[in-house]
């Protein structure tokens, strides 16, 4: 009906107590702390079978940074059975600098029969600048981290 909001139901919810893929990555006051000390990703959680297709994935969290040169965003990877890994990078939405807490978002979207068996919820921290020489340094606190199925259309 019109005007009643859209449910996005949640598929996954990670708190500070599921541990990382990623052994790079600390809990610091209620959040994950990456000490970035050169451009990488870091890799934080995996979800084998989602049970999604026809839909919109939304990887969802809340960034803060100290000092941060480089940029960080977030970036999903869906991996299709006999097709390969396609990803989303959350570009038009990066941290730099130092920030408070900051609210990020970012889709993927699946067509009919397109049902991934895995997901992939990472954190990219890379340089910045044409030559991606540039040293990478300071702290990324990543916390509220959710996967979400929005409808299409």
């Amino acid at each position: 009906m019109k005007g009643e909001p859209i449910m996005t139901p949640t598929l996954k919810t990670f708190t500070t107590a599921n541990p990382t893929i990623s052994k790079d990555v600390a809990v610091a006051d209620d959040a994950w702390l990456a000490n970035c000390t050169k451009a990488q990703t870091f890799r934080l959680f995996e979800v084998p079978d989602p049970g999604v297709d026809e839909c919109i994935v939304l990887y969802r969290a809340k960034l803060k940074t100290e000092g941060l040169m480089g940029r960080a965003y977030l970036e999903m990877w869906c991996r299709l059975p006999g097709r390969g890994e396609f990803f989303s990078r959350g570009l038009n939405q990066v941290v730099t600098g130092s920030n408070d807490w900051v609210s990020c978002e970012i889709p993927f979207l699946l067509q009919k029969d397109e049902k991934p068996d895995l997901i992939r919820l990472n954190l990219a921290v890379e340089s910045t600048g044409w030559l991606w020489k540039k040293a990478v340094a300071g702290k990324v606190w990543i916390k509220g981290v959710e996967l979400l199925k929005a409808p299409l259309g």
